[in-house]
């Protein structure tokens, strides 16, 4: 009887400790905001201010955080005694759509991501006209550029893809690249690097890594 006393009286202890206002929730810490208002976020999620932090509406987070579209996507941290901890991750810019004389960046999914009136660098135009942010190709072209190394993006200029197979990159020095499809595309960019860098390859207009096991130039 002792023994099962004592078990209640912890349990009891255990749930008025969650449940108890010392473990309510009075702060709310945004990590990982760049393009996010970070400020916007912890305000926009007061509502579970005050909570325990066994009580967070973790339902109600998931909708409110979803009106912010540069979420990708985020996780939650109780931090006791009163802290909650949403870290969140930012879409991430892929390519530059030219519209109406300013220059937006959207994300692989099509997502509008920032606009400014100057052209962001490091970041390649994609004509819309020809590869529309909602067409496979759009797909195919964000996975290959997705795929490169940071110095290897400096050098493209701008991106097509009317087809899921027909990948071409433009490079910044006149230079063009049929990527073909968005398969094997870490060996094709160190394929394409090693070509580029080849002093007795010379005048080359284009490099063809569509096939990769067969690269060609013209």
């Amino acid at each position: 009887m002792i023994a099962l006393a004592g078990t209640v009286a912890l349990v009891l202890l255990v749930v008025l400790t969650a449940y108890s206002p010392l473990l309510a929730v009075r702060t709310i810490t945004v990590e990982g905001a760049s393009r996010v208002d970070a400020a916007a976020v912890s305000a926009a999620l007061d509502d579970q201010l005050g909570r325990p932090l066994t009580l967070v509406d973790f339902g109600e987070v998931k909708r409110t955080l979803e009106t912010f579209p540069l979420i990708q996507s985020y996780v939650t941290e109780a931090r006791p005694p009163d802290t909650l901890v949403v870290r969140i991750v930012e879409r991430r810019p892929v390519v530059t759509v030219a519209v109406d004389g300013a220059f937006t960046l959207v994300d692989a999914a099509g997502v509008v991501v920032e606009t400014t009136p100057e052209r962001a660098a490091g970041y390649p135009i994609i004509d819309t006209a020809a590869t529309p942010v909602d067409s496979p190709g759009f797909a195919a072209a964000s996975s290959v550029l997705l795929a490169l190394t940071p110095e290897f993006l400096a050098q493209v200029d701008s991106v097509s893809a009317p087809t899921p197979d027909s990948v071409t990159l433009a490079l910044t020095s006149g230079q063009r690249v049929v990527w073909g499809s968005a398969e094997d595309s870490a060996l094709k960019a160190r394929i394409v690097a090693s070509m580029i860098s080849n002093p007795g390859i010379p005048n080359v207009t284009e490099y063809d890594v569509s096939s990769p096991e067969a690269p060609i130039t013209h």
